[in-house]
Order: C-alpha cells, then structure tokens, then sequence
C-alpha cells in the first residue's frame, strides 16, 4: 500500500489552528508617522513574537527594512527576514511594534511584541482580546534620604 500523501493526513495550518484557539481580527498597520493606516486581516499568534505583514504592504506604507533577523519555524528551520518598526493599531489603541517583512500573499500574524505593547491578552475560548494592565514585577523601596545628606 502506497503511504498517503502528507496532506490527506495532516490538516491545513488555518484548520488546525482554529481548533487551537486561535482567530483573526483586522488590524491597522502604518508608518511610524501614522500617516497613511492599512486595514489587514490577522491571524492572532502568541508563539510568533512578532507581526508579519506581507512585503508588499509595508512597501505601499513607505516602510524600508531597517535589518535581518533570524526566525525560528515551526519545524525548526531557522530563516531570516527583514524587519522594521511601525505602528499597528487596534481598534482605539495603537502601539510601535516591530514587523517582519512576510512574502507576498502570506497570512498577516498578529504577535506577542504587539499584543503586549497594546496591553491585550489573549481569551482563546472566547476567541477575544481582552484589554489587560501593564506588569511591574518588581518590590518597590521606599528610599528614605536623611534631610543633612548623610547616609540613611
């Protein structure tokens, strides 16, 4: 018996994905400036630290790439991309984030970077954003500086 074919068995990433919890929400990306917003449709990906947008789009936006980074895949290869900074908003909110440049026609994800500067966390049964506060993980002192400058 001939062994299947490796797509009779393993399920298109945006069909797997969706069991997993994940969904897409239309986001706007611009220049730093905020001159000019383009509205994309985004997969929401807490593993991809980053957004990736498709090359082309950042073009029309007048983003060059600013350098190469590498990335991990899915399926351990490592590959560069460019990237860049720019601003990506949702709904009110908006946040300077860095993008990677995707290939043309390739599924715009909404990262962690951007998630976290926009202060949203991810309700995957609800398939939602939810609007969270900032995290300070750190005991605040209170230093207490004697009045003639001496030591404390």
């Amino acid at each position: 018996m001939a062994p299947a074919s490796i797509e009779s068995w393993w399920p298109r990433p945006w069909v797997y994905s969706a069991k997993m919890g994940t969904f897409r929400i239309t986001i706007e990306v611009s220049d730093l400036a905020g001159s000019q917003y383009v509205p994309l449709e985004a997969l929401v990906d807490t593993g991809a630290s980053y957004t990736l947008v498709p090359r082309p789009v950042l073009e029309r936006l007048g983003i060059e790439p600013e350098e190469q980074w590498p990335f991990t895949l899915a399926d351990d290869r490592i590959i560069e991309r460019d990237i860049a900074w720019a601003r990506v908003r949702f709904q009110a909110r908006y946040c300077f984030t860095v993008v990677v440049f995707g290939e043309p026609g390739a599924i715009s994800l909404f990262g962690a970077h951007a998630l976290e500067g926009l202060h949203l966390a991810v309700d995957p049964v609800g398939r939602r954003l939810m609007p969270v506060p900032g995290l300070l993980m750190v005991q605040l002192q209170r230093t207490i500086i004697p009045r003639d400058g001496g030591n404390p």
